[in-house]
């Protein structure tokens, strides 16, 4: 009886040696997050792809680092505990464009002498757009082994819109009309009343988008802090967009005039698995990186 009694210690004793070896590398890494580390996730299937090629005859191609959405947010994770992680979801973009063209002075009716060159005017365009995305969320953790479960729950605001405005060297009056303008390739068109015009200025409507989302998921720890997961989510979002708007000047009977039309507007409402208002995230399979 002793001797079976100290053949179980034995083994429950190898066991559990081997289960906490398990945990730790032969270097004498860790393989899971401790409190204070950090960590940066990526979409896997390029990396899978690579893999699946390489061993096969179809040969594997370079992998990617992409984004875990199609939003292109950066999504990281800082752990609080081993069992508990602050997550967070940010996306800043800011984008502006400038464009200059010479055309000829429309006042001028007197054609230039050689070698003077023709009397010029600057037309202008000026353009940028924004896009904004910022979540955070909470995330709890269990498991005993490089296997991994994880559920919680993430928040996220985003707001996007875009401008873009003219300037011409010419004014029009009821000699110079809109064909002594420069064509940067949306600005000339057509009033309401079928006249020729010009755009002044052009504004989408300002998006402004709200969510919450819970998910649930898993990952295996492949290396010390590296490993493939992926999650699951249900979650609520609303969505509203402002009125667009262009704004054009143009000339009919001798009279310069200016109007501004209004384009579309809407809303919309979301209640839908992995939906947070923005797609901070998938259900793609996933690489996180721990340091």
């Amino acid at each position: 009886m002793k001797k079976s009694m100290l053949l179980i210690a034995a083994f429950a004793f190898s066991a559990s040696a081997a289960f906490a070896q398990d945990l730790t590398s032969k270097k004498g890494e860790a393989y899971l997050p401790a409190a204070g580390d950090w960590s940066i996730g990526i979409d896997a299937t390029p990396v899978l792809n690579y893999v699946g090629g390489f061993l096969s005859s179809a040969g594997g191609v370079a992998p990617t680092w992409n984004y875990l959405n199609g939003d292109q947010a950066i999504i990281g994770k800082m752990y609080k505990s081993e069992s508990k992680a602050y997550r967070a979801i940010l996306r800043i973009g800011m984008s502006s464009v400038n464009q200059n063209a010479m055309v000829a002075d429309a006042t001028v009716t007197t054609p230039p002498t050689y070698p003077n060159p023709p009397v010029m005017v600057e037309d202008q365009m000026k353009g940028g757009s924004r896009y904004i995305g910022l979540g955070a969320g909470i995330e709890k953790r269990r498991g005993k082994t490089r296997l991994q479960g994880f559920y919680g729950a993430d928040a996220m605001i985003m707001m996007s819109g875009s401008k873009s405005t003219y300037t011409y060297g010419n004014a029009l009056s009821s000699t110079v009309g809109v064909g002594s303008s420069y064509d940067f390739g949306s600005n000339i068109g057509t009033d309401t009343y079928g006249n020729a015009a010009r755009m002044t200025e052009m504004k989408s409507g300002n998006t402004i988008g709200i969510g919450v989302r819970g998910f649930v998921g898993c990952e295996y720890f492949i290396l010390p802090k590296i490993s493939i997961g992926a999650e699951f989510g249900w979650g609520f979002g609303i969505d509203m967009s402002g009125t667009s708007s262009t704004t054009m000047e143009s000339v009919s009977s001798g009279t310069v005039g200016s109007q501004t039309i209004e384009g579309s507007n809407g809303s919309g409402l979301m209640l839908n698995t992995d939906t947070n208002g923005s797609g901070s995230s998938n259900a793609s399979l996933r690489m996180n990186f721990h340091f």
